[in-house]
């Protein structure tokens, strides 16, 4: 009698072991999913609100500076996906077909710049894709484009080092070596620790 009430607890344990195992298994799954970027298919040609004059705050010096997270998280464009990358940011040419127009991404500079308290001219900073287009990067949203410092003059080869680490993450997703949404995650997380490693 008490050999099958054994049976019994033991089958009954295995149930609920095999349930947590299951969880702990989808626990990294689910992180992973909550720090994603998220999505914008914000139009290209229509100026786009910017945040806040002085409500935005780098963080950083020179040409290491990190966006604000809470102005600039980093967005994602929908149409590119693990999917249709090689039509979209694997393909020559796509960067050029989905760029917005200066006449746009003018005006939104300045009002970028006057969110992020900055005063200097125009030239002295590239109004930046934080996951850049060439990464499946939103196209022209307020949460995905910010004021990096660039260089004082541009003389001879020169990029500024966000520039560097994107083509290095480019080529490693388009060679298939990272996978899309992690390459996307260091970018938009911290670009100059992903610059460290990768760049």
């Amino acid at each position: 009698m008490t050999i099958p009430r054994r049976r019994r607890r033991a089958g009954s344990l295995r149930r609920p072991l095999v349930a947590l195992a299951v969880l702990a298994a989808a626990a990294p799954l689910a992180g992973l999913a909550a720090s994603a970027p998220g999505f914008s298919s914000a139009s290209a040609h229509t100026v786009q609100a910017q945040p806040k004059a002085g409500s935005c705050h780098a963080r950083g010096t020179g040409l290491y500076v990190l966006p604000d997270r809470r102005c600039t998280p980093g967005l994602r464009n929908p149409a590119v996906t693990a999917a249709t990358m090689r039509t979209t940011i694997c393909a020559a040419g796509w960067t050029t077909r989905v760029r917005p127009p200066e006449s746009i991404t003018e005006k939104e500079k300045r009002a970028s710049m006057a969110a992020y308290g900055d005063h200097g001219p125009l030239s002295a900073y590239e109004y930046d894709h934080l996951i850049p287009l060439e990464l499946g990067g939103a196209v022209n949203a307020a949460g995905n484009l910010w004021p990096e410092p660039d260089y004082a003059r541009h003389a001879g080869f020169y990029a500024n080092p966000k520039d560097h680490l994107e083509d290095a993450l480019h080529r490693l997703v388009c060679a298939g070596a990272m996978r899309l949404l992690t390459a996307q995650e260091l970018i938009a997380g911290n670009w100059v620790a992903a610059y460290r490693k990768y760049g």
